[in-house]
């Protein structure tokens, strides 16, 4: 398969914790808490101000970009002074320029393409087979140079004809790619490559890794069927496509509005009662923030269960969708020889490789787990008996499943009142001073730095777009970074990394090709100023080792509110750390180096790509780091670190209960995707709720609930959930393993972010993930990558030692 369809945008670990059809509310996300924690942050570390005096290059210019619009305006001149000079194209790819650009860029492309697989096919001597790892790369390489970049645009765009040819760009590629997937040309000539004893020993680790991933790509679209079951798998797939997009698209409610008199809602926020009575009774929609907030803040159990009832029961035609969708994944595997659709998902790119391996990751984790869940149940039941009368029953407290988080909220809220009312953190996160943070960080673990760069008529989408140039010390510039992060109506609300162009070595024979000419009979070709140029659609490449590389291109996308005319935008903890975990999947972009496209930066294995960002998490929280940058917009004064103490203390008060609903909905979405779909018997609801009941401690959902149906992951995630619970442990082993969990300014040694980046960030996906992982940390126990290596990475939540 030339390429795996995966969008460039990564949907953060933190994005997998919002239901999907939660409507957006922006003045209202005070009432929604972070997610719950556990233990108390450690308040050993002493703050340190880590000032910048010693720094080699002045950054002020990269703060005022961002918190000084004045200072912007003055540097971003096209948009604001010369917009008579020629366009550059988006991204400076010179096809761009116009909508029709997008069609021209797809028609030309479909031609090279198509040049290539003919070069492919006709091959039968040794040297040619030795290059078709590299023409198989590049082929991928041209598809994916419209695809991703099409679908960056089409949800992106502020203009609808620009939106509507990328679109249509897309989908001319996205057919052409699925013709030659479903023919045997390409798979046939792949494989007379791979059983070359020859040709597999002129390969290197990186070649024999991308041959490897390419025929298994290859398999799993069913080429090597006969005719008519390759049809019934495309018809399946399109089956697929479609149940999905319902599923995720329609999923609603059973009960629509929930109605209730005002009379029983004491408790909630008398603003937003106001807002919605009418008649005295309060008309909430059932998925809503509206309505989460009134489960954590209403008084009355009976209106809490009322509300719970409505929020956990899908309608049951979601259900029916959710259902078929699992039937249709489970026929797809089996048309392709596998068991079930998780072992076909999980055998070739994922760490995990089985269902078995991720069963013993789960099982371990939750049982690790258990006795954490535990103290923190004693601990809601200890608040809720505050509230009963004890002396009139002899029935012990318990906890009913609409009190979980009525009670968590009144004991976050008792923490925050012990402290102080106000939240003054954002005061200290000024979007500027984050970025100059983010910069200095880098500086300091791998000698990268952000550079604000001038961008030309038509590089960017909108005006509010900055771009960064990342500059390192050694190798000179080594990306591109676009920052869209201010709000704006036609903007999805979702933080976002897209990959628009991968790295990727430019060979000798792909320049010469564009200095002959390059033939693609097609109207409407950009002039170039030089093959090189050409070679890159006119995008930018470096010239370092002796070798041409197509620079990675990155687009982060946020929604900040910008405080115009009223100093700069301030960031509130969570956002902040937001920024931070976007900003570790860019690195590992960046730091990647890679010659081919197909295991270039975040195409690795799946359950590795969230490592990085997550990691970055626990960087925002250390006092070191935070020394960095952290300063008030306004005195300059540095940040009492006791305030974000504060802050995670309470965020992650009940880290342990959502760990297990996470645990559970990881276990529920392999069972989903097991073989149980194939059963005429099969009923998702009994499914859920006996999983519930096996491995939760909280108490379960009550019978006549059907949450599932808004379980939106289950298309785009199908048997890979539990990567997110993966990642999380992971990032945590190696903050703690390699960066001595932020101990003595370890945060800052530049000989750790080396240990990082060479044993892990810089293969991309270009070598065993368990190999680099099993470097990084030092500990030869995960090499393997085998049950045993899944089972001990669930053994280490919720510790802090370092030997075991």
């Amino acid at each position: 398969m030339i390429k795996t369809i995966r969008s460039g945008l990564w949907t953060c670990s933190r994005c997998l914790r919002q239901t999907s059809r939660v409507s957006r509310v922006r003045d209202q996300r005070r009432w929604l808490s972070s997610a719950p924690g556990a233990a108390q942050v450690d308040t050993s570390h002493i703050p340190v101000d880590h000032s910048p005096t010693d720094l080699k290059h002045d950054d002020a210019l990269l703060r005022q970009i961002f918190d000084s619009p004045p200072t912007f305006k003055d540097f971003a001149r096209p948009f604001f002074k010369i917009k008579s000079r020629a366009n550059v194209g988006l991204f400076r790819n010179k096809y761009l320029t116009s909508p029709q650009g997008f069609l021209t860029f797809a028609d030309v492309t479909i031609k090279r393409a198509q040049k290539l697989v003919q070069k492919i096919l006709s091959a039968s001597t040794l040297e040619e087979y030795k290059a078709i790892v590299r023409d198989l790369d590049r082929l991928s390489d041209l598809l994916c140079r419209v695809l991703d970049v099409s679908d960056f645009v089409r949800v992106t765009h502020p203009d609808e004809k620009v939106q509507e040819a990328a679109s249509e760009a897309w989908s001319l590629v996205y057919q052409y790619m699925n013709q030659l997937n479903t023919a045997t040309g390409l798979s046939d000539q792949l494989g007379k490559a791979l059983a070359d004893p020859e040709v597999m020993a002129s390969w290197n680790e990186e070649e024999q890794t991308v041959a490897k991933l390419l025929q298994q790509d290859f398999m799993k679209s069913a080429i090597h069927l006969p005719q008519g079951s390759r049809d019934r798998f495309v018809d399946i797939s399109q089956q697929i496509s479609e149940l999905g997009s319902d599923f995720v698209q329609t999923m609603q409610p059973a009960q629509q509005f929930l109605q209730l008199p005002s009379s029983s809602m004491y408790g909630l926020n008398p603003q937003l009662a106001l807002k919605y009575t009418r008649g005295g009774v309060i008309r909430l929609p059932t998925l809503s923030p509206e309505a989460t907030v009134a489960l954590r803040s209403v008084h009355d159990e009976g209106t809490r269960r009322t509300i719970y009832y409505a929020t956990r029961t899908a309608s049951r035609k979601s259900i029916e969708i959710l259902e078929a969708l699992l039937r249709s994944r489970a026929e797809l595997a089996k048309l392709s020889g596998f068991e079930s659709y998780s072992q076909m998902a999980l055998h070739d790119k994922m760490m995990a490789k089985t269902p078995e391996s991720v069963h013993q990751f789960l099982l371990a984790l939750s049982n690790q787990n258990a006795p954490l869940v535990d103290k923190e149940i004693i601990d809601l039941i200890q608040e809720k008996s505050k509230t009963q009368d004890t002396t009139q029953t002899a029935t012990p407290i318990d906890l009913k499943p609409w009190d979980k988080d009525y009670y968590m909220e009144k004991i976050r809220s008792s923490m925050i009142s012990r402290r102080r009312n106000d939240d003054f953190l954002p005061s200290y996160f000024s979007l500027g001073t984050v970025m100059q943070g983010l910069s200095r960080l880098f500086t300091r673990l791998y000698g990268i730095r952000l550079v604000p760069q001038d961008t030309l008529p038509g590089e960017t989408w909108h005006p509010d777009v900055r771009r960064l140039d990342v500059v390192s010390d050694t190798d000179g510039h080594v990306a591109v970074l676009y920052c869209d992060l201010f709000f704006r109506d036609d903007k999805s609300p979702n933080p976002a990394h897209f990959t628009v162009r991968c790295s990727r070595e430019i060979s000798e024979a792909e320049i010469q090709e564009m200095a002959e000419g390059d033939a693609t009979d097609v109207n409407g070709v950009p002039k170039f100023d030089s093959p090189i140029d050409a070679a890159n659609d006119g995008m930018h490449v470096s010239r370092q080792s002796g070798s041409v590389k197509q620079l990675p291109t990155i687009a982060l996308v946020c929604d900040f509110e910008e405080n115009r005319g009223h100093g700069p935008a301030l960031l509130d903890y969570h956002q902040m750390e937001t920024l931070f975990h976007e900003m570790g999947h860019a690195i590992h972009s960046v730091l990647a180096r890679t010659s081919l496209q197909n295991v270039a930066g975040t195409r690795c294995a799946t359950d590795l790509a969230e490592l990085p960002s997550t990691l970055m998490e626990h960087f925002c929280a250390d006092p070191s780091v935070l020394g960095l940058f952290a300063r008030h917009h306004e005195t300059d004064q540095p940040l009492p670190f006791e305030m974000v103490v504060d802050k995670l203390n309470v965020s992650r008060r009940f880290e342990a209960s959502d760990r297990e609903n996470q645990i559970i909905l990881a276990m529920l979405d392999q069972e989903y995707h097991s073989s149980l779909p194939n059963s005429s018997d099969f009923d998702s609801t009994k499914t859920f709720l006996d999983l519930q009941r096996k491995f939760g401690k909280l108490p379960p959902d009550p019978p006549g609930t059907r949450w599932q149906g808004f379980f939106g992951h289950l298309f785009g995630y199908g048997s890979t959930y539990y990567s997110y619970l993966f990642d999380q442990v992971l990032a945590k082993r190696v903050w703690q393993v390699v960066f001595s969990a932020g101990r003595n300014g370890a945060a800052l040694d530049r000989a750790n972010g080396e240990r990082l980046k060479e044993n892990l960030l810089k293969w991309g996906g270009s070598r065993d993930p368990w190999r680099c992982l099993s470097d990084a940390l030092q500990d030869e126990r995960l090499v393997d990558g085998d049950e045993k290596a899944m089972r001990l990475v669930g053994t280490w939540v919720g510790k802090d030692d370092i030997q075991t």
